[in-house]
């Protein structure tokens, strides 16, 4: 297949408005020349009026990867309960509707979850035995996303090298994006991620994360997205706050595991990082308190609370004139995320950066084996505007240390070299002068 002049079978890929890159020789690649030209279309991209960046399991798995630590376990769900062959062919079939590929352990917990409230409904008593089940299924996969986040904590206090590399590199990432002009719209971060790596970076980098959550005790979701921001008021100045750099706006759109329902409202509990299976904020009834959504499917979409909410924060911060989205780990496999993105796109002004690792090949020199990420990225892109697309695909431009030290803007940097541009030419204009000056008077001489 073959579409925006791009050849679909290379493993690496780079496509901006100027430059076109289709290798599967990571060797004919040169980072240090392509920096030229990738980091000023990149950072002219990210002063855009509307920023966005949208962060799946592939930034979990980059950072868990160079850090030397296992990710969470993403496999299917095996249940012993008599129902788990129709729950797993089920999940094939809608998996396969939705264009997602092959079905994982999300699809199976959407379609036991719908299964359980069809059996209640039809006052079936297997409910009971299946949500006994799912429970401590959902139990374990928690369990295995705070494990992840353990091991990499782990790593950081014993002053592991491959730790401290991997947390810098999501430190420098994360800053790459909330590094905006504070005059400028802040930066909307919307992830599909459970687990708190972003979260972990942004205390670490001292950048404010504003989110539906109000309250400090015991922070609760509020339905009313209040716009709120943070101010300082210069010394001296009085009436005229400015506003404070490295401010982003948070929307965790499948939930997370440290949120939870207390009665009819969704609090943000007191699990730290990296907490112990034993830790007494992780609730024995998953299924009914800890809020985290698999992927979209129609039902869920409308039926979940707040799943509604936290996908029209994300439609109404994107679908918008001079709006950027960039997609970083994010496979294209939720259907609804791909429909807002597709709206988005109708808007001539709007642009779609798209960073993803993608290895889906068998072994060196055979074809790319399309498989649920590739196959996904490609439909989704082969009818869109090639002006209104950048791409960064393969194991090179997607790497997180490729990505952090030659390809994303570094912002706080680029405004320093700025101020010295303009005064070294401010300088020399000034230098003209005088020498013109001096030649004058040497004339006169």
């Amino acid at each position: 297949m073959e579409f925006f002049g791009i050849d679909w079978n290379e493993k690496n890929i780079l496509k901006t408005n100027t430059k076109l890159v289709c290798t599967s020789d990571i060797g004919e690649i040169n980072a240090e020349e392509l920096k030229k030209e990738v980091e000023p279309w990149l950072a002219a991209i990210f002063q855009s009026e509307h920023l966005s960046l949208l962060i799946g399991t592939g930034l979990t798995s980059a950072v868990s990867f160079t850090a030397g630590v296992i990710p969470q376990e993403m496999s299917r769900l095996a249940l012993a309960n008599g129902l788990s062959e129709k729950i797993k062919s089920k999940a094939d079939e809608t998996a396969q509707k939705m264009n997602r590929g092959e079905a994982n352990i999300e699809d199976d917990i959407r379609i036991a979850l719908e299964l359980i409230n069809g059996l209640k409904i039809l006052d079936d008593a297997r409910h009971t035995d299946l949500e006994t089940e799912l429970n401590t299924k959902l139990l374990t996969f928690i369990k295995s996303i705070l494990k992840t986040e353990r091991d990499f904590i782990s790593k950081l206090k014993t002053d592991d090298e491959k730790g401290i590399l991997a947390f810098n590199l999501l430190k420098s990432f994360i800053l790459s994006f909330t590094s905006r002009a504070a005059s400028r719209e802040r930066l909307n971060l919307f992830t599909t991620n459970y687990d708190r790596f972003i979260e972990l970076a942004c205390d670490e980098t001292g950048v404010l994360l504003l989110d539906r959550f109000k309250g400090k005790i015991q922070p609760i979701f509020r339905n009313t997205r209040l716009e709120l921001d943070y101010h300082y008021n210069p010394p001296g100045i009085r009436g005229e706050p400015r506003y404070v750099e490295g401010v982003a706006r948070i929307t965790k759109l499948h939930g997370s595991i440290d949120w939870k329902f207390t009665g009819d409202k969704i609090i943000r509990s007191l699990l730290p990082f990296g907490a112990t299976d034993t830790h007494p904020e992780i609730p024995s009834n998953v299924t009914e308190q800890v809020v985290i959504y698999p992927n979209s499917s129609k039902d869920i979409e409308t039926a979940f609370y707040p799943y509604a909410e936290l996908f029209r924060d994300f439609s109404s911060a994107i679908c918008q004139p001079n709006s950027v989205i960039i997609t970083y780990g994010y496979g294209f496999g939720d259907s609804h995320i791909n429909r807002v993105i597709e709206d988005m796109l109708t808007i001539p002004s709007t642009h779609l950066v798209v960073i993803a690792w993608d290895r889906n090949y068998a072994n060196e020199g055979d074809p790319v084996n399309f498989g649920s990420s590739r196959e996904r990225i490609v439909k989704f892109l082969e009818d869109k505007n090639s002006a209104q697309c950048t791409l960064l695909i393969g194991e090179h431009f997607a790497d997180l240390k490729n990505l952090v030290e030659f390809y994303l803007p570094k912002s706080a940097i680029d405004r320093l070299t700025v101020k010295m541009q303009k005064l070294k030419d401010n300088r020399g204009d000034r230098n003209k002068g005088d020498d013109n000056s001096g030649n004058d008077n040497k004339g006169e001489e």
